[in-house]
């Protein structure tokens, strides 16, 4: 895995290979669209449509984990099959590309040009640009950055490590379930309530292990997690609210607090509330823990392989 973690840091998923072929998570979504449209009657009672969910779960997770499985049986041992186990992970992770999108935020930002720094946010929130002031925008970027350490960088680590290549296809498989059909909506409530209740299993441990990667990168992991651990459970996340106060105590900002989706307005408390907002200097400082941060988890992944 620390193989896939640096290819993954040095290359990422190259565009020119995406314009070609996708991408594996592309590929697992474009399944999750297809199984949504059949199988999601809207008619159908509740029951039946949280059943049919749970098959649709099935069905993705076996395209994801049966041919990792049978991949991984095929491959040689020793150092030719660990190496190769991290060529085939390191698509699977999003450590790159996070970091170049929050960063790409940040830019225009900086030189106060809102209107491109709210496009840019739009790449990796759900919430309206346009109602969001320059806090606001520090404040989605960070936010992103915090809660997607987690599902695009350490929950696959952690999957990896414990369970090889079949562990990293099955998160990302219901992580990017739960992206697509765990909303809490008419249309999706009952029919994404398996694949919801499963991402928030499978994230339990790897949200908790990034606020303490955040922490001990900060360098005063005690008062960061002394004022994460009563901000964490204010998130409507169970999982998300960890590396989200971890961040926002380490870097001494706000985050959270109300914003709008296309939906409408939605209230939420306040993480490090009686911090200030952050802007544009707060994403590069956010940047620049998120990669001490990985930093840890690379050493603490090492030792992990070493014992």
């Amino acid at each position: 895995m620390l193989l896939a973690l640096g290819l993954d840091a040095i290359f990422g998923w190259p565009a020119a290979l995406y314009r070609r072929i996708g991408h594996p998570v592309t590929w697992i979504g474009a399944l999750i669209a297809r199984l949504d449209r059949a199988w999601n009657d809207d008619a159908a009672p509740a029951r039946a449509r949280v059943l049919r969910g749970a098959a649709a779960v099935a069905v993705v997770l076996a395209a994801a984990v049966l041919p990792a499985a049978l991949v991984t049986a095929a491959l040689p041992g020793g150092w030719a099959g660990v190496a190769l186990t991290g060529v085939l992970a390191a698509p699977l992770l999003a450590g790159r590309s996070l970091h170049d999108h929050v960063a790409r935020v940040a830019r225009p930002l900086a030189r106060g040009d809102l209107p491109g720094a709210r496009l840019a946010v739009s790449m990796i929130v759900g919430r309206d640009p346009a109602s969001l002031d320059a806090p606001g925008i520090a404040r989605a970027a960070l936010e992103s950055l915090g809660e997607n350490a987690s599902d695009g960088v350490i929950a696959p680590l952690f999957w990896g490590v414990l369970l090889g290549l079949p562990g990293i296809a099955g998160y990302k498989a219901v992580n990017t379930l739960d992206s697509m059909i765990g909303y809490r909506t008419a249309r999706h409530d009952a029919f994404g309530r398996v694949a919801a209740r499963l991402d928030d299993a499978a994230n339990w441990v790897p949200a908790r292990l990034t606020a303490l990667c955040f922490a001990l990168a900060s360098g005063r992991p005690a008062a960061v997690l002394r004022g994460a651990r009563p901000d964490a459970p204010l998130h409507r996340s169970p999982n998300a609210g960890w590396p989200e106060a971890a961040l926002a105590h380490a870097l001494g900002v706000r985050l959270s607090g109300p914003r709008v989706y296309a939906t409408g307005a939605e209230a939420q408390p306040w993480v490090n509330a009686g911090a200030p907002d952050p802007d544009a200097g707060a994403i590069g400082a956010g940047l620049r823990l998120y990669l001490r941060m990985v930093a840890v988890a690379a050493v603490a992944t090492g030792l992990v392989a070493v014992i």
